[in-house]
């Protein structure tokens, strides 16, 4: 072990590769440390780990983005990014399910199956009497069951809520709403079980079920539980949101992915997770929703202004909304809002945040589309077409329609996306303006509505 006490500089000299034949302890004949072997076999290190990863996603990728998923469970951010990257590789990752989870991710069939560990509110202990029962005794049959089963002084309520809302017990019951009303009895009713159990007692119903079944366990009993009132299900905003609060991300579905696959085509989104590698004199888009939303005034004026926490399928980013934006788009700024924003990226205390000069809700959004055929794509139309486009240009507004043209012949047609340099801002005005110029042109909503 070689310990360095000081440094001095040289100077420019001459550097000189050294290699030997046999293994040797980086040390010189006369007690030097040669010097480029740490850079030569940390480099040859980190080449070889880099073959390794890139060997593993390109012949395993299911595989290889379970172990990414399990070694980064404790950090949200990078798990995000990981299902975004596995949305894009078509690898599916399934919400957790209380009879095929395991401590950690696993992969299923070509998918990836929700580790139980990644849940909050799930201790070691409490995952450790789930999985034992589990092997030991078989499959749970229903919420009853597990209960029934399972210690309860160790899996409490909140676990069993928990597991609930991150959709755990959805293969057994769907209807989470239910599950969380029939807690409180069934949770009642597994204790009292626990209780004769733990005092020699059979109850008579377990007695009589044994003798029908031939099950000296009475594991039918759940069978004759109590129940409440069947009510309707949470609607899936709230069943996304608590997926969001207890996993950090949403699972079984993301209120921006079918939004995202269509609009990318047209609109050409940044991700969130790529805003710090942006120009930051570029205008960007972005489809988000608003996950956070503070609104402040400014300490000279006293203008409104408002900081949000956007989010996608990648990733979070801080946006600020400056007085004079925020008086135009106020009413569109609240929580949960899906929108498509417009700014630009700026640093500000070594962190990166996207300045929003322009918003427009999901639902709202549309494209112009202009039919063209063969004919018209010539040099001469086309000039005029884009010079059309181009009177708006003069706004300081970013332009926030995108202009498509159909270029169509018998049945084939061909979508051609113009540069964004001619998109616009008043769609309906220039739907008006192109049709008076000679073309045929319509508008349609850049995204599907539910």
């Amino acid at each position: 072990m070689v310990k360095i006490i000081g440094r001095k500089p040289l100077g420019t000299q001459p550097v000189y590769d050294i290699g030997v034949e046999r293994d040797h302890n980086f040390m010189l004949f006369n007690g030097s440390v040669a010097s480029n072997c740490f850079n030569k076999s940390h480099s040859t290190a980190y080449g070889y780990v880099t073959y390794q990863t890139a060997y593993l996603k390109a012949n395993h990728p299911v595989e290889y983005m379970t172990a990414l998923l399990t070694a980064s469970s404790g950090n949200q951010d990078k798990v995000q990014k990981y299902i975004a990257t596995c949305a894009t590789m078509n690898i599916d990752v399934l919400q957790p399910d209380i009879n095929r989870s395991q401590v950690d991710f696993t992969p299923v069939s070509g998918k990836i199956l929700f580790g139980l560990s990644a849940i909050r509110n799930l201790g070691e202990g409490a995952i450790d009497n789930i999985l034992q029962k589990r092997e030991k005794e078989g499959d749970f049959q229903s919420l009853a069951d597990f209960c029934d089963r399972v210690d309860l002084r160790v899996v409490n309520r909140r676990t069993l809520e928990s597991l609930i809302y991150s959709g755990a017990f959805d293969s057994l019951e769907p209807n989470r709403k239910q599950l969380i009303q029939d807690l409180d009895v069934l949770i009642s009713w597994a204790q009292d079980r626990a209780k004769d159990r733990e005092s020699g007692q059979i109850n008579i119903f377990d007695m009589l079920g044994s003798a029908d079944n031939n099950d000296s366990d009475g594991n039918d009993a759940w069978k004759a539980a109590p129940k409440t009132p069947r009510v309707d299900d949470f609607s899936a905003q709230e069943k996304l949101q608590q997926e969001k609060e207890l996993l950090g991300f949403y699972v079984s579905e993301h209120p921006l992915k079918s939004v995202r696959q269509v609009a990318n085509q047209v609109l050409m989104p940044i991700n969130l997770n790529e805003l710090g590698e942006q120009s930051k004199r570029t205008m960007l888009s972005a489809i988000v929703m608003l996950a956070e939303v503070k609104f402040h005034n400014t300490k000279t004026s006293g203008e409104r202004m408002a900081f949000v926490q956007m989010e996608d399928l990648t990733g979070q980013a801080d946006g600020v909304i400056f007085p004079k934006t925020f008086e135009r788009i106020s009413c569109l700024i609240e929580k949960d809002a899906r929108l498509i924003v417009w700014g630009k990226a700026d640093e500000r205390d070594e962190k990166i945040q996207m300045i929003i000069e322009d918003v427009e809700p999901i639902e709202k959004a549309q494209m112009i589309i202009v039919e063209l055929t063969p004919q018209h794509v010539n040099k001469k139309t086309m000039e005029y077409l884009k010079a059309i486009l181009q009177e708006q240009s003069g706004e300081r507004k970013p332009q926030k329609v995108p202009v498509i043209a159909r270029v169509g012949a018998l049945n084939q047609s061909q979508f051609v996306r113009f540069d964004p340099k001619y998109w616009v801002q008043d769609y309906e005005g220039m739907v008006d303006r192109l049709k008076s110029a000679g073309f045929q042109a319509r508008t349609k909503a850049l995204t599907p509505t539910k």
